[in-house]
């Protein structure tokens, strides 16, 4: 029997990060001077091996897990990604290998990847403007190296893509028509999320937070939208048509409608950590056990009894005092 938790929610997705490290020092995830040159990140003997992963991802596909996502840090900073994907893609009941990265060495690494199994990639796009782009990246990486990925991507059979763009209020919520002006004009499916008190790396505050309302109606005065049913009780996202055909846009309403109840998913850190929820405060260490001699059976039996022990709901019981406590940052634990 599959395990399902304390709120009926089953397994069904993983989120496996492959490393903490990141090209990007962008200010609500790994801000600089928090995460600078001198930051201690983890070497290689504290990360997951490739057989590591492989061997959870197995116990998870066993317990109903179909979906994996490679997540990071900058996931595409792992050496060798594509054999990781590989392995993954030999695991027969798996149906779904995403990746989540920001773009920047997709132009390498997208055909490689796709080669090997990948099924689809999201990419992290929050200003398509030069100078707006540099500063929330905080990277000598210009946005032109971002769009080159994603084209690169589309060519070598992964579109559409998902572009993801954080919102914050003062900061790019006037990137929000150029944005869906793009993805219009390419076929790409955007998704506009409200910023959220994800680790402890950032001031988060709830006046900096765009609604997902908000973004509905200012697309709607440019391009008319009506609304989509996803037709998956646990998709995070409001999908929205435009009307004169121009694809359709996601708004993950996380903070102003939180989904907690259809959350589905698990995650991975790169030291081997399982964490159940985006908010969390600790993980089990699963390397630790890994690397003790534990028996499938045994690492099996205690993922079905941490997943049956979940009771996690953090967004829908936010407040602006529940944003100041210590949390895991989201680098760490694949957002």
């Amino acid at each position: 029997m599959e395990p399902v938790d304390r709120l009926n929610r089953p397994l069904r997705a993983l989120r496996v990060s492959v490393t903490d490290r990141c090209n990007f020092r962008c200010p609500y995830c790994m801000p600089r001077e928090r995460f600078g040159d001198d930051h201690a990140f983890l070497d290689r003997q504290a990360i997951l091996s490739f057989e590591e992963i492989e061997r959870l991802v197995r116990l998870f596909v066993a317990l109903g897990v179909r979906k994996v996502r490679l997540t990071g840090g900058e996931p595409l900073l792992r050496r060798d990604l594509p054999e990781l994907v590989r392995r993954l893609r030999a695991i027969p009941e798996l149906r779904d290998i995403a990746l989540t990265t920001n773009g920047a060495l997709l132009p390498e690494l997208a055909r490689p990847l796709r080669v090997a199994g990948l099924d689809r990639v999201t990419v992290s796009l929050d200003a398509l403007d030069p100078d707006r782009f540099a500063a929330l990246s905080d990277s000598r990486l210009p946005v032109g190296r971002v769009l080159e990925g994603i084209a690169t991507a589309g060519a070598a059979g992964f579109g559409p893509l998902k572009l993801n763009c954080v919102l914050q209020r003062g900061v790019n919520e006037d990137e929000i028509l150029p944005l869906a002006a793009f993805a219009r004009a390419h076929g790409h499916l955007l998704r506009f999320i409200e910023y959220m008190d994800v680790g402890s790396g950032q001031d988060w505050r709830m006046d900096r937070v765009v609604p997902a309302e908000e973004v509905a109606r200012r697309l709607s005065e440019h391009w008319p939208l009506e609304r989509v049913d996803s037709g998956h009780a646990d998709c995070v996202a409001q999908h929205w048509r435009y009307r004169d055909g121009g694809g359709e846009v996601g708004l993950i309403a996380s903070v102003t409608a939180p989904f907690c109840q259809g959350c589905d998913r698990a995650r991975l850190s790169a030291d081997g950590h399982l964490y159940a929820c985006l908010f969390a405060t600790e993980g089990l260490d699963l390397k630790g056990l890994l690397r003790g001699g534990a028996t499938d059976a045994t690492l099996s039996a205690l993922l079905r009894s941490r997943w049956a022990r979940r009771d996690d709901r953090y967004s829908e019981l936010r407040t602006e005092a529940t944003a100041r406590q210590p949390k895991v940052e989201m680098f760490r634990l694949g957002g």
